[in-house]
């Protein structure tokens, strides 16, 4: 996957020496972060190849089918989340709207759940023997 197409969250950068650069079309010059120069070159890269962009704030409120599509969920699926308290929420009259930072947070919570999970089982296949009895294919005819 190309670095422009996967998502990412750019905290503030730390005060410091700067490499980068951005001039203006009429010559102004201003120095930037890396980490902001990175994702200006992540994005110029994606909307040259016909790539949508968002760049929103953490405290954006998502409704509950914005937050669905950005988890990749159906809205009922976020819906159980959140009365499950997986994720917060708050109620604007009668619906539920969502913070990005709280979406992204489970995000990445549930990222390094999985990851966790899978090297349990490689390291529970690996206990049991499981690679040996596969390491030497038996013919099947």
């Amino acid at each position: 996957m190309s670095s422009a197409l996967r998502e990412r969250t750019v905290l503030p950068p730390e005060p410091g020496p700067t490499r980068a650069r951005l001039i203006g079309p009429d010559g102004a010059q201003t120095d930037i972060p890396d980490e902001v120069y990175e994702v200006l070159r992540d994005v110029v890269v994606a909307l040259s190849q016909g790539v949508a962009i968002s760049i929103a704030p953490h405290n954006t409120m998502l409704t509950t089918q914005e937050a669905a599509e950005l988890l990749n969920v159906s809205r009922p699926t976020l819906v159980r989340l959140l009365t499950d308290g997986e994720i917060p929420y708050t109620m604007r009259g009668r619906h539920r709207r969502v913070t990005l930072r709280d979406i992204l947070d489970y995000q990445e919570r549930t990222r390094k759940e999985r990851g966790q999970t899978l090297d349990q089982m490689a390291t529970d296949a690996e206990d049991s023997g499981l690679y040996d009895a596969t390491s030497t294919p038996k013919p099947t005819r």
